[in-house]
């Protein structure tokens, strides 16, 4: 299993069955769920994981095009949703997420990904309804994402 976050470049995921983990991070603030998923493929060789929890991340980055890391970081995204094979979606019921909301609305039409909406999160009526109409396969917990992500990738 291969692990690459931000800034690190996405190659090395060439030729790996490569997964995007989408969702909560709250600039940091969340769960770090990502770690709860990798660990459970710690002996899978052909996964690659692409995890946006950037280790060096700064909170005083200002949100803007003009700010060479935030673009940086912005772009990694971006790139790896669209290079992953599968794109799983979390959605902490402590956070609100709204850049997670935007992925999935940017790829719910594309056929890759799975969702965790446990129940607290305030817009998983919102998330319920979108995973319904594109056909997105939703899980409750993250126990469940990680035994459907086998399924899926082994």
């Amino acid at each position: 299993m291969k692990i690459i976050k931000p800034p690190y470049s996405l190659k090395d995921s060439d030729n790996h069955y490569t997964i995007f983990l989408a969702g909560s991070i709250e600039m940091g603030n969340a769960e770090d769920w990502q770690s709860q998923v990798t660990s459970a493929f710690q002996e899978t060789e052909n996964i690659c994981f692409l995890n946006p929890r950037r280790t060096d991340w700064d909170s005083s980055w200002k949100q803007d095009i003009g700010n060479p890391g935030f673009l940086e970081q912005v772009t990694w995204e971006l790139h790896g949703l669209e290079k992953a094979d599968l794109i799983l979606f979390y959605f902490s019921p402590e956070t609100k997420s709204p850049v997670s909301l935007l992925e999935l609305g940017l790829f719910a039409r594309s056929k890759k990904t799975v969702v965790c909406c446990p129940h607290g999160f305030w817009r998983k009526g919102n998330i319920d309804i979108v995973c319904r109409r594109f056909d997105i396969p939703q899980l409750e917990t993250i126990t469940e994402l990680i035994n459907h992500i086998k399924t899926i990738a082994l």
